[in-house]
């Protein structure tokens, strides 16, 4: 039996007293009396029955596997009952870690089919197992909620393991994220360094070798955890990273899931250097803490994906507005800004005449060819309005400065749209722009569960239309006067025009030759 005063994870076998008999409806799968029953801590008890006492002419082994650190690989099999076939029915460990050896090859059936048990006698209670988790559980939750980053949860983390003998020597921790270009951040942190290493996963990694070759991939799947001694000759597992960290001296590799609460599946491994490697006690230290390990690296990868997800959608101005707590209909500040408008020539004949893969292609051409130049000059692209492009130039200073900046951002998206070219059959891109600088609105406007952070005022207005002049006078930027004003030297008049639902005529320029 386990001892309930022992702090530790533990695994027991012990022999289940009396006959056994396992049906499914009237088929008899299993007659035993030398079946034995599996104690492992925080799990149900498990009846593991020889396999020569199993019907075998009924199973069906397949290809399907999960694993265990504690344990080792299990092999699924198929129940066959004539034309009806119940997928992984039973499981078996056929080749077991050491703390499982008393039930090697030995069969264990799901509830699915094993139907009805015949006991003989009772099954031996499951006992009070204690709690494994101990001083790093309550570390957890007196300590490591003040780490701000996963970055230093990862290295509080390593740090507080090898404190409390664990003979850990790298620690890497694999969180899926929501970011545009990114699936996925690594962590991995090594055992004398207060640094960790962050590195990235490209969306399309999970077709890539790296990743299809991995014991993660395996944990991501659902398949439970892997272990691996990485000094024996003979190993089950053939990943390269595994190879990789034998060549650097690990002898015990392990990787666990961290579950989240959208059943979403993250992954921690551990390698030791140790030449005894990892015991059940160590890996049930922190088995039992992994649940609220993960509630903590969710918390922060909900923080880093909420500032992405805001930065991504509505700039990282706007997004820090946001995240500070400007939230409420009407809730926004009055601020100088150069505005620039630009609109996609001709989309509604492009949408109609190419076909929707080419469009979208195009389409998101354009809006990169708009995006780079106004970000590299310290402007922020507020939204995308269908085919056009609302960005904003805060006035820090002089209003002078902004209009430099987003007049110069016109230029450079000319100099884009005309490097993007319209070869190899591609459809030339073809733009219109209006520059204006004027004091806005800035902030949130909408019903009141549905907002929308934008810019108001007439400075908006004024660019619009000049963007629609832009197009009668096929001209691919126009600046207001105040704008030219700003930098006289390097633009020319085309005279005083009409502006629809604007007063008045107004002079507009635009670029110098």
């Amino acid at each position: 039996m386990l001892n309930p005063d022992q702090p530790a994870y533990q695994i027991v076998a012990e022999p289940v007293p009396g006959r056994v008999r396992v049906r499914h409806g009237e088929a008899v799968l299993a007659d035993s009396d030398a079946a034995q029953i599996l104690h492992e801590t925080r799990l149900p008890s498990c009846v593991y029955l020889p396999r020569a006492d199993v019907d075998m002419s009924r199973l069906r082994r397949n290809n399907h596997k999960t694993f265990c650190p504690f344990k080792g690989t299990a092999t699924h099999w198929d129940l066959v009952l004539g034309d009806r076939v119940i997928p992984n029915a039973a499981w078996s460990y056929d080749k077991p870690l050491t703390e499982a050896k008393a039930i090697a090859g030995d069969l264990a059936f799901y509830p699915a089919a094993a139907e009805h048990w015949e006991l003989e006698r009772p099954l031996p209670a499951a006992p009070d197992y204690g709690h494994a988790g101990g001083a790093l559980v309550d570390w957890l939750l007196r300590e490591a909620w003040l780490c701000d980053t996963a970055e230093t949860l990862t290295v509080a983390l390593g740090e507080r393991l090898v404190a409390e003998g664990i003979p850990l020597w790298r620690l890497s921790v694999g969180i899926w994220t929501l970011h545009p270009l990114l699936l996925g951040m690594r962590y991995v942190w090594r055992r004398g360094d207060p640094t960790v290493a962050v590195s990235t996963m490209p969306h399309g990694a999970l077709q890539h070798p790296d990743y299809l070759n991995s014991p993660v991939r395996y944990v991501s799947e659902g398949r439970g955890g892997v272990r691996q001694r990485l000094d024996e000759e003979v190993s089950e597992f053939q990943f390269p990273v595994m190879e990789e960290l034998r060549r650097r001296g690990g002898t015990d590799y392990v990787a666990m899931p961290l579950p989240f609460s959208n059943g979403q599946i993250h992954s921690m491994t551990l390698t030791s250097d140790h030449a005894a490697g990892f015991s059940t006690a160590d890996l049930g230290r922190i088995f039992e803490a992994s649940t609220v390990l993960s509630r903590f690296y969710e918390v922060l990868a909900a923080q880093t994906n909420a500032e992405t997800l805001l930065d991504t959608y509505l700039g990282p101005r706007t997004g820090r507005l946001v995240r500070s707590g400007q939230v409420r209909r009407g809730h926004g500040q009055e601020i100088g800004a150069a505005i620039l408008y630009c609109d996609l020539r001709e989309s509604t004949r492009l949408a109609d005449e190419l076909p929707r893969d080419d469009y979208l292609e195009l389409l998101n051409s354009f809006f990169e060819c708009v995006t780079e130049p106004v970000v590299a000059r310290g402007g922020e692209v507020l939204k995308f309005i269908g085919d056009a492009v609302l960005a904003i130039f805060p006035v820090d200073g002089d209003d002078a400065e902004a209009s430099r900046r987003a007049a110069a951002a016109g230029t450079d998206i000319l100099r884009h749209i005309e490097r993007a070219g319209g070869g190899n059959g591609k459809t030339q891109i073809r733009c219109a722009m209006g520059v204006h600088v004027g004091d806005v609105t800035y902030g949130n406007v909408g019903s009141p569960t549905r907002l929308d952070f934008t810019v108001t005022g007439s400075a908006t207005g004024m660019a619009q239309r000049l963007c629609e002049l832009a197009k009668l006078l096929d001209q691919p930027l126009l600046l207001s006067a105040p704008v030219a004003q700003a930098d006289p030297d390097r633009v020319r008049s085309l005279g005083r025009y009409a502006l629809r639902h604007v007063r008045g005529e107004h002079e507009v320029f635009a670029p110098a030759d």
